[in-house]
């Protein structure tokens, strides 16, 4: 899929099919999550795959939106190692975009996949560290939830909007 069209198209699916995720695929969309800007390049990141039934349901447990997770056939954490982070104050981003890059390369493959936020929240992020037994030096910034979708979403509404541009000053 050509990069712009898979931004431009690219819906939040929270109903999947039962069907697995094939490891190629999996391969791929971790690859493009890798392949993401870091501060200092330093690739803190780390990815926790939740595949059993019920460290998924677990996870759907914690996160008040997380209902995607009980019919998700995978779960990725998108976790960052703070013992890895030169640059500590960053990884939040660096985990950000690696997100991004899972998003867009899920919906190019034509899986369907919703970031389901865990950071900044103590209480999420204590309950994923704890359903995915988390060193205390790991820190889980989101989960994503991935299958082959039940129904395809019409694409979303246009958002750009001029008025949100600011040329020099605001």
């Amino acid at each position: 899929m050509e990069t712009l069209k898979a931004i431009l198209t690219r819906r939040s699916v929270r109903e999947y099919t039962p069907q697995a995720v094939p490891d190629e695929f999996v391969q791929e969309l971790l690859a493009a999550a890798m392949q993401a800007p870091s501060a200092g390049n330093q690739q803190s990141w780390h990815f926790i795959l939740a595949t059993e039934r019920r460290q998924l349901d677990a996870l759907a447990d914690v996160l008040p939106f997380g209902k995607a997770l009980k019919a998700a056939p995978l779960g990725i954490a998108v976790c960052a190692d703070l013992e890895r982070a030169k640059y500590r104050d960053f990884w939040a981003q660096d985990c950000s975009a690696a997100t991004q890059n899972l998003l867009l390369a899920a919906h190019a493959r034509g899986l369907g996949a919703v970031w389901l936020g865990v950071y900044p929240l103590e209480e999420r992020v204590a309950g994923v560290k704890q359903a995915l037994e988390l060193p205390a030096q790991v820190v889980p910034l989101c989960i994503v939830a991935l299958g082959y979708p039940a129904a395809r979403p019409d694409p979303p509404a246009r958002r750009y909007d001029e008025t949100r541009l600011h040329l020099n000053h605001w």
